[in-house]
């Protein structure tokens, strides 16, 4: 009898053929992560007040700026996988066949956002904000293009829920065949692709969660992000026993997670009490997003509200005040205007008889009504 184990089955073929063209399945979930995100990003970004479409002329700068990032940082942290002896330098570029580290994506794509919202005069902090829980959803989607290519496994298991590896031909986009046609099996793992694709969905709904509060300041969104994630990336990375460059024993990477977290973590806390980030339509990455809503941060609380930069100026002659020639002309033939009051009522006024007497008379005789005028006429605008 055989006996069949319990364990996660993991595909047997890690590439389509259609007619001419090779189609990847991992390059299909990075696409699909990409589109996940973008979408995510622009409702966001247009709950906080951003415009349609800018979402999309940053997501080009980010994209492929991520996505250089993530496949230098692999390189230069496993550089014995494409170059030495036996090894062909041209494979570096075949992105894939897998490949991309989540560190230089991050930093790299991180500066083309930053170029994209200074080109389209965005607010980066704002931007960066929205992207965060999305950039962790389009991992954990990409994580399953590691289960496609049989890669990205843990330390041998026999718990029920172990990963079965089989020897993949990568290139070929088939598993390797034994004489009587199985699929070559490996053995059994623990499947840390999936570990991290499950804790990065809960760090995404405990930021969306949050941020919906609005419990997170300005920035705070981004830093949780970092926080949450490479916690968990620091013991999944334990588990993972593959070929590896180390130092002091901790794979590069664990290393790289706990000074992430240690950063983000110390800026997390640093933020906290701050405004919370708003897109502001046409400012400047990085200006006050207050200014948008027409306060000026300057002001103390007591000074009262602010003018509006937005607000339209107003012509001169209407910040002189409105005279009412219906009411009775005060002391000297002077007409009161609205809200003035008679010299001695407490008015710090200059009375008519301060005035030069000449200007009074005549601007007295150019208040009266033309002869033959019925009561009430208004004299006509000139």
């Amino acid at each position: 009898m055989q006996t069949i184990q319990a364990a996660i089955p993991s595909p047997t073929v890690s590439a389509i053929r259609l007619g001419p063209f090779t189609v990847h399945l991992y390059a299909l979930c990075i696409v699909a992560g990409i589109l996940v995100a973008i979408w995510l990003t622009d409702r966001r970004w247009r709950a906080r007040g951003g415009a349609e479409h800018q979402v999309g002329d940053v997501a080009g700068w980010a994209v492929l700026f991520g996505i250089l990032g993530g496949r230098l940082y692999h390189v230069i942290t496993d550089p014995q996988l494409y170059f030495g002896s036996g090894k062909n330098p041209v494979d570096a570029l075949r992105i894939w066949d897998g490949g991309l580290g989540i560190w230089g994506a991050i930093a790299l794509g991180a500066l083309g956002a930053w170029i994209g919202c200074r080109r389209h005069k965005m607010n980066f902090p704002a931007f960066a904000d929205c992207a965060a829980p999305a950039i962790l959803l389009a991992q954990a989607i990409g994580r399953w293009g590691n289960w496609f290519n049989n890669e990205l496994y843990g330390r041998a298991t026999t718990l029920p829920w172990k990963l079965q590896i089989h020897e993949l031909e990568v290139g070929a986009g088939k598993v390797s065949r034994d004489a009587e046609g199985n699929a070559v099996v490996l053995g059994y793992f623990h499947p840390t692709f999936l570990y991290e694709m499950l804790w990065s969905l809960a760090v995404v709904a405990v930021l969306l969660w949050a941020d919906h509060r609005r419990l997170l300041a300005r920035g705070q969104v981004l830093a949780l992000y970092l926080v949450g994630y490479t916690f968990g990336r620091f013991w999944v990375e334990l588990l993972r026993d593959d070929a590896a460059n180390r130092i002091l024993g901790l794979r590069v990477n664990s290393w790289v997670s706990m000074l992430v977290f240690l950063l983000a973590l110390a800026w997390f806390l640093r933020l906290r009490g701050g405004p919370r980030s708003v897109a502001g339509l046409g400012r400047s990455a990085g200006e006050d997003p207050s200014r948008s809503a027409g306060k000026d941060p300057s002001r103390s609380a007591g000074e009262g509200p602010a003018q509006s930069s937005d607000a339209p100026s107003r012509p001169a002659e209407d910040l002189v005040p409105a005279v009412d020639l219906a009411k009775p002309a005060g002391p000297a033939g002077q007409a009161m205007a609205a809200g003035d009051r008679p010299a001695g009522a407490g008015s710090n006024r200059p009375t008519g008889a301060d005035l030069d007497s000449n200007h009074v008379q005549q601007h007295a005789q150019s208040r009266s009504p033309a002869p033959g005028a019925a009561d009430g006429d208004a004299p006509p605008d000139r």
